[in-house]
């Protein structure tokens, strides 16, 4: 999934070009590659499809030039992620009706690819031929109040996986209080948002529990793979509900299941959050860059990779970011200013 607009992440990530498409980490490759790139080896790399905006249709292409067009589907607008879902699976299930496959945001940062590798075939082994529904739960390692939580039932796993939990419940995004004592439960994990199942399985989850969405892929059948598709896509898709698909199945099946992974893992959706996750020096600084220097600093972030020198004195708490004719210099302490500065002409 590559649709999102991640407004947070300005001055580096424009709605012209989202931080899915941006080297937030300086990893030197963006979100969207890292993550195809994460999936190398688990099955033929053909198989692999990307939903985005049809805005973004130029930049997929430029960043994975190697993926067929045909592989690229084109959201009209951005209606959350159960549509997004649901099309994917609808057109995948044109191709394989018995196809197994892994639904992953692609501005997730994972440490250990190998490990994320045996989760996911680990997963894919559980849900193939059967109704299982399976999400990623992360270990959690602090109280974090940005994530959404699962809370599982571990005085069993599976017979058939002793990895998998059946999952009692959903929790939306904790206060510290509530975070403390979910993490102090051992039961709870994060939601990475990471979904396996059979796509028998999720389109016929969406027919008996949500079915408007299911009605309208059901009804866009004869058009999947010929040259009206995008048409009537365009038609179509802004009349389904905007919703998750944890709100819309993932809450609702009965065979649902969660697989609690530790793969270093991180949703990096802010500028707090690139500073949590991200390696720090002695002064809790993470720096993007190669030309910073930093004095009297602590617990900044400090973004400017195409700069030659910056330098930074006597902050704490702060956001410096530079992108183009844009310096960005605020404090780290609310989120939700960078997207009111955003705004800003």
């Amino acid at each position: 999934m590559a649709g999102g607009v991640g407004s947070r992440f300005w001055p580096l990530s424009t709605p012209e070009r989202p931080k899915q498409f941006i080297d937030i980490i300086g990893r030197g490759k963006t979100m969207l590659q890292q993550t195809y790139e994460r999936f190398e080896g688990l099955f033929p790399l053909e198989n692999i499809w990307i939903v985005t905006v049809k805005q973004y249709a130029s930049i997929v292409a430029e960043q994975l030039p190697q993926v067929s067009a045909d592989r690229v589907l084109l959201e009209p607008c951005q209606r959350n992620t159960a549509p997004c879902i649901a099309y994917a699976c609808w057109r995948i299930k044109m191709i394989d009706a018995k196809a197994n496959v892994v639904v992953t945001p692609c501005d997730h940062s994972v440490m250990d690819i190998n490990e994320f590798q045996r989760i996911i075939r680990s997963c894919l082994k559980f849900t193939n031929g059967t109704d299982a529904a399976v999400t990623i739960g992360i270990k959690p390692t602090r109280p974090e109040t940005g994530y959404g939580y699962i809370e599982a039932d571990l005085t069993s796993s599976s017979p058939r996986n002793k990895e998998i939990f059946r999952i009692d419940s959903f929790r939306e995004k904790p206060d510290v209080a509530t975070a403390k004592r979910y993490v102090s439960h051992k039961n709870y994990f994060w939601n990475a948002g990471i979904f396996i199942w059979s796509v028998s399985t999720i389109v016929n989850a969406f027919r008996v529990y949500s079915p408007q969405i299911g009605k309208v892929f059901e009804s866009l059948a004869k058009y999947y793979g010929t040259p009206y598709e995008q048409e009537q896509i365009d038609l179509h898709y802004p009349k389904c509900e905007s919703i998750s698909v944890d709100y819309a199945i993932m809450e609702k099946v009965e065979e649902s299941f969660v697989c609690p992974a530790d793969f270093g893992w991180a949703d990096i959706g802010s500028w707090h959050s690139l500073l949590t996750e991200s390696k720090r020096d002695l002064y809790g600084n993470c720096s993007v860059g190669k030309g910073i220097r930093l004095y009297d600093t602590r617990d900044c972030v400090i973004h400017a990779p195409n700069e030659e020198k910056v330098v930074v004195q006597g902050l704490d708490g702060f956001v410096v970011a530079h992108n183009g004719n844009t310096l960005l210099i605020c404090k780290l302490e609310d989120d939700q200013q960078v997207k009111q500065l955003s705004a800003i002409e």
